[in-house]
């Protein structure tokens, strides 16, 4: 387990849970958590052990964005640069690692912090989250990834209003416009989180990270571009333990056990 002083880390039975730990403003992100969140995603991509990762917050938030007193308090902050060394890198990360990551939104996902549930693979909020796209009430424009993630989502006039007018998207409506997977009342929050986990953490890892590359890629590629992508990523995918392990399973009639390679 890594030690962070604003994130909590761990990893058990192939689960990675990374929590946001500054509960008492409401996990605003801060220079120091957005570098301890990027060594962690370096964590996750290297230790084999990791099948899954379920990202959350800590207390009644999931994520308020940045954090408005620590960077008022850095006079003359350029946006672009504090962007490309902070943020974007986490967001790469998340896109970019081969293994599936569940955002467990347990409260408000504002500004960044909606583009870091944005990110995730799987979505999972309390009846109670809310998700914002907070950026216009202080005159900015949204960063992180929301406007690519956003109107892939939930098309582009439903993208334009949040965006524009910084509309709270309550996590019933949420689903309903294919923003997240699923809702649930807070005290099943954690049951919910653990089925999808459960499940990733004994699926054939090597396969899910291959389907989450042609995901990202087929966003901007043609049909005829995908065609060929898949018949590459397929024959990668033939080669595998656990292609092997799943065909033996059927003709055997048993439960495969896949090993993630």
């Amino acid at each position: 387990m890594d030690t962070y002083k604003f994130l909590k880390y761990s990893v058990r039975e192939g689960v990675a849970t990374i929590t946001l730990n500054r509960p008492e403003v409401y996990n605003a992100l801060n220079d120091e958590i957005t570098f301890e969140l990027q060594d962690a995603w370096k964590n996750v991509a290297r230790d084999p052990q990791v099948r899954v990762v379920v990202l959350t917050g800590e207390g009644k938030a999931f994520c308020s964005g940045q954090d408005l007193k620590a960077s008022a308090a850095s006079q003359g902050r350029s946006f672009l640069q504090s962007l490309h060394k902070r943020y974007n890198p986490i967001i790469r990360a998340m896109r970019e690692l081969p293994k599936p990551i569940i955002g467990r939104i347990n409260g408000v996902a504002a500004g960044a912090g909606c583009s870091l549930a944005l990110a995730c693979d799987v979505i999972v909020a309390a009846e109670e989250a809310t998700f914002i796209e907070v950026f216009i009430n202080i005159g900015l424009v949204p960063d992180s990834g929301s406007s690519f993630f956003l109107p892939r989502m939930v098309g582009s006039v439903k993208a334009f209003e949040m965006c524009s007018m910084g509309s709270r998207v309550g996590a019933t409506e949420a689903q309903a416009i294919g923003l997240i997977n699923k809702v649930v009342p807070a005290t099943h929050l954690d049951e919910a989180v653990k089925t999808y986990a459960d499940y990733y953490a004994t699926a054939p890892t090597k396969s899910i990270g291959i389907i989450k590359k042609m995901l990202n890629k087929s966003t901007m590629a043609t049909l005829n571009d995908m065609l060929d992508y898949e018949a590459y990523c397929q024959e990668i995918a033939g080669g595998s333990n656990d292609h092997k392990e799943g065909v033996s399973a059927f003709l055997e009639k048993r439960k495969a056990a896949f090993k993630g390679n």
